[in-house]
């Protein structure tokens, strides 16, 4: 158990080392960056940390909740051939409980972008 550690330890210590070294061989400027970042060939308009208006916040909160549904289906999609019919109604019960959460978030008008 102590030796793999340690082998680990070593590798990961000579890996972050070897990347180290082929940043400073390839690196095209040395010198940290002087001019302001572009986005897609525009000077920005505004600081990168300037506020959100309100109404993108239930939007994004409606977009996190698809991404946890996304992160529940794969693993039940490798093990649903195992577990059998009750895999099955569990998921479809997760996703009724998912679209309800739609169906309230669409009567709040979270998806009216005006």
């Amino acid at each position: 158990m102590l030796q793999g550690l340690l082998s680990m330890l070593v590798v990961t210590v000579v890996g972050v080392g070897v990347l180290q070294l082929a940043h400073r061989a390839l690196a095209v400027s040395r010198r940290p960056l002087e001019s302001l970042p572009f986005e897609s060939g525009w000077r920005p308009e505004q600081h990168a940390l300037s506020r959100f208006h309100v109404r993108w916040y239930p939007a994004t909160l409606v977009f996190l909740a698809f991404d946890v549904e996304m992160i529940f289906m794969y693993p039940w999609a490798v093990v649903v051939g195992r577990l059998g019919g009750g895999a099955v109604a569990e998921m479809f019960l997760f996703l009724g409980a998912l679209l309800l959460a739609v169906v309230w978030a669409w009567r709040e008008g979270v998806f009216r972008w005006v």
